[in-house]
């Protein structure tokens, strides 16, 4: 099973630029999941600590407001799920929720940390990764701000 797992994480562009040996590790610690259309895969709020690399599908990162549910971004096939899944006891930000069927490996946060532990070349290369990762979604979340509300700005004389 954990070569099966090998060879589906090495096609994934979040270990492009890993060492054979850091990709061997991660696959070690690597379980696969599937969640179907339409299904949660964690509430706002949540102490979820499982971090996804997804396969394929389509899953949308939500925000429960009254009466209504924004949709803040939508990751696809080839992104990465709940980073902080690595910051333990912090309750989630968002809700996830499947939008078609979707596959991914998915690794406890706690078995990564102390992965991280055992070989801190390994943490640091992985977490070098992930902060790509956060900064590219405070980027997408900036030009979606500045989308929704530029014209509210500009009538405000801002």
């Amino acid at each position: 099973m954990t070569q099966d797992l090998l060879q589906v994480l090495q096609q994934h562009p979040f270990v492009a630029e890993f060492q054979p040996a850091y990709v061997q590790r991660l696959a070690a610690l690597a379980r696969q999941s599937r969640f179907a259309e339409g299904q949660v895969i964690f509430h706002e709020g949540d102490e979820y600590s499982v971090f996804y690399l997804l396969g394929e599908g389509m899953v949308a990162l939500e925000i429960e407001a009254p009466d209504q549910v924004l949709r803040v971004q939508t990751l696809y096939a080839g992104d990465e799920l709940d980073w902080s899944a690595l910051l333990p006891h912090a309750g989630k930000h968002f809700q996830a929720r499947a939008l078609t069927p979707v596959t991914a490996l998915a690794f406890e946060g706690a078995d990564l940390l102390a992965g991280f532990k055992a070989d801190p070349e390994f943490g640091v290369a992985f977490m070098l990764r992930l902060l790509g990762v956060v900064s590219e979604r405070l980027r997408a979340t900036r030009i979606q701000l500045l989308d929704v509300y530029s014209n509210v700005a500009r009538r405000a004389g801002t």
